[in-house]
């Protein structure tokens, strides 16, 4: 065999592999399932708001985000599929027609429409949602147990914390900020790039509140307040006063509500909030017996656990999973080849 013939053989066998290493219109694949860029790109445009004010390098860093929540949604939802947990069609249903039940069809279809969603999209996305969360509640939540040890010790070593001097508020936050923050480390390593894309981004976050999710698992996914993002958005109790200090139109709106009420989108110094009342309590000691000091102990015991073994799983899951990510190869060997 000559040496042209070899070194013919050699390219055509290279090439086939970068063929096969790189499929067309394929972004990533996870465990060899596809990942496509009209995948990524549907996600990019429901996420960030078009700007002209966006460099390219801004959008392929936004788009690299997307991917990656992509990836690990997938290795999720495959986990859940090995499992035998996937969502039936009877689930996703029942939350399809749960979301829906407050409003008319016009207003459910802008709700549709401000997330650049069809009923389809919005389906598909529930049965993953839901997969997803069944896998959650069996690998994580039921395996979570609290005892009275723990609640006690908790108290005995925070009883300060339920003496108020004063009525408090028990509150959680979502917080969107313009200019992403390095310590920021929600679950979906999610942060909006400018004014434009936190507005979009808690609009979003909204209208999903009023469709049905849960505060607190948007919160621990998307929130970008570094302080409360992994407990759910959880601020702890604040006092009536310190909301007077700080605003007094804000203290109206958070007296107006009652627990478990969400305020609107309001816009502050730092970025774009939404504030929930959890509970209002009155001024006083307030002692183990209490059932709601029980519950209030218990359920940030919950979360904080919680928390750490979900971090700590999709570590685990991303380690065990096959991920290529031919978006980020396509990046560097453009980067390599204008060096």
């Amino acid at each position: 065999m000559t040496r042209a013939l070899s070194l013919a053989i050699v390219l055509v066998a290279f090439l086939s592999g970068c063929s096969r290493s790189a499929p067309a219109n394929v972004a990533a694949t996870v465990n060899g399932r596809p990942i496509t860029f009209p995948e990524l790109d549907k996600q990019y445009q429901s996420q960030f708001a078009a700007s002209d004010r966006s460099s390219d390098d801004q959008v392929t860093i936004q788009k690299l985000e997307v991917l990656r929540t992509l990836v690990d949604n997938e290795i999720m939802l495959q986990r859940a599929e090995k499992m035998g947990l996937m969502a039936v069609d009877a689930d996703v249903d029942a939350k399809f027609n749960e979301l829906k039940a407050p409003y008319t069809q016009e207003e459910f279809q802008k709700q549709l429409n401000a997330r650049k969603m069809t009923q389809e999209d919005l389906k598909a996305q529930l049965r993953r949602d839901l997969s997803v969360q069944k896998l959650f509640n069996k690998e994580i939540t039921s395996q979570i147990n609290i005892t009275d040890r723990d609640i006690a010790d908790f108290y005995g070593g925070n009883k300060a914390s339920f003496d108020l001097a004063e009525p408090q508020i028990h509150m959680a936050q979502i917080l969107v900020t313009p200019a992403p923050d390095p310590n920021v480390h929600n679950l979906k390593n999610d942060k909006a790039q400018n004014d434009d894309q936190a507005r979009k981004k808690i609009e979003n976050l909204y209208a999903r509140i009023k469709q049905g999710e849960d505060f607190a698992m948007l919160a621990q996914n998307y929130s970008e307040d570094a302080n409360s993002s992994q407990a759910g958005g959880d601020l702890g109790f604040i006092p009536e006063s310190a909301l007077e200090k700080a605003n007094a139109e804000l203290r109206r709106t958070v007296m107006a509500l009652q627990s478990g009420e969400t305020t609107n989108v309001i816009r502050t110094a730092e970025g774009y909030r939404i504030l929930k009342v959890i509970t209002k309590e009155p001024a006083g000691q307030r002692d183990l017996t209490d059932p709601k000091v029980q519950q209030t102990i218990r359920e940030t015991l919950i979360n904080r656990k919680d928390q750490l073994l979900k971090a700590a799983y999709y570590e685990v899951a991303r380690n065990e999973a096959k991920v290529v990510n031919y978006f980020a190869n396509q990046i560097t060997a453009g980067h390599d080849t204008k060096k």
